[in-house]
């Protein structure tokens, strides 16, 4: 499924195309992957309504990819052909601990060839190995969903014991709240969120409070994760923060849709009294490389609805309508 060019959603509801590509070879330093699922990401949304424009065109989307390696390049000594292996946002980079912010920073599915496909080349540098626990299924939003969010609780801050908060309950959010109960077992764990079912899915997930987005939680957290497209969760977090406390914003875009409430922010009340944001930008090796061992150690539960690769553009539809319990995947049928 290829992206030739970006526009509105709102006017073009079938943006990705089933296409016949010649099949990738692995270069040097590369292996290639037989791709068997792909979770669908909201970043997808945005490369495709040019928030985060993919670099060229025509792009195969797709960052959260989960297959077998199918071909080894010159150079690679790591992974056997055969062996499962995932890829996430994260192609390619200078490989330093702040590759995720670097100038050679590279996205899987808009810098390059994605998952959205029966195959797909990568650096073997940037590939991982899947731990058993999981199905391909339920490892794909690890590679993306999993990792970003590993990677927003450790920008946190967060001490056991201390209360945590996330506004929005999707794809990462129902990751991120197992996780938090695993790595801070006394931490209290609150939910924002606008829809009752998200509200109801977190506390079978074992929060401790769930309301909607603007609503008073029992305490003030001392740090929330943000997992939305807008901005109205913004100026609720910060509001509901203690002071001193974080609000980390775990988006690559946000949306313009209610990008006017931002100015009815209040300085002594959203922001005075040390409060901190933190926004991330992208994920690194080391994040996706710790998260996987972790998930697997809990084991992490994950709720997926599938859709073959034809229903591509359906599975985009769903997620930017909010028809979201946990995360999106794409199952990929091989025709060798």
């Amino acid at each position: 499924m290829v992206l030739n060019s970006t526009a509105s959603m709102d006017d073009r509801d079938q943006p990705l195309e089933l296409v016949d590509l010649p099949r990738p070879v692995a270069e040097k330093g590369e292996i290639l992957i037989e791709v068997s699922a792909c979770g669908v990401c909201h970043t997808e949304l945005d490369e495709i309504e040019g928030r985060a424009p993919p670099s060229m065109f025509p792009i195969v989307p797709g960052h959260e990819v989960v297959g077998r390696v199918a071909q080894m390049g010159e150079d690679c000594h790591v992974f056997s052909p055969g062996d499962r292996v995932g890829v996430g946002w994260i192609y390619s980079s200078d490989g330093s601990e702040s590759e995720n912010i670097s100038s050679r920073f590279r996205a899987t599915g808009r810098d390059a060839h994605g998952g959205y496909a029966e195959y797909m080349r990568v650096p073997e540098a940037y590939a991982y190995r899947i731990p058993d626990v999981f199905s391909d299924v339920e490892a794909a939003p690890l590679l993306c969903a999993g990792g970003v969010g590993y990677r927003s609780l450790r920008l946190a801050g967060l001490e056991d014991g201390q209360v945590l908060g996330l506004t929005g309950f999707g794809g990462s959010g129902h990751l991120v709240l197992q996780l938090a109960r695993h790595l801070y077992p006394t931490s209290p764990v609150y939910v924002f969120a606008r829809s009752s079912k998200e509200q109801a899915f977190a506390l079978e997930l074992g929060a401790d409070w769930s309301g909607d987005t603007d609503a008073v939680p029992p305490r003030a957290p001392h740090a929330i994760i943000d997992t939305t497209p807008a901005w109205k969760p913004v100026l609720a977090a910060l509001l509901q923060l203690r002071p001193g406390g974080r609000l980390v914003i775990n988006a690559i875009r946000k949306e313009d849709a209610d990008r006017d409430l931002m100015a009815g922010i209040c300085y002594e009340d959203h922001l005075w009294q040390e409060k901190e944001i933190k926004t991330i930008a992208n994920v690194t090796r080391r994040d996706i490389a710790e998260f996987l061992p972790l998930a697997a150690a809990v084991p992490l539960r994950v709720n997926a609805q599938t859709y073959t690769l034809e229903s591509a553009n359906e599975a985009l539809n769903d997620l930017r309508r909010g028809h979201l319990h946990g995360a999106k995947v794409l199952l990929i049928k091989t025709n060798k």
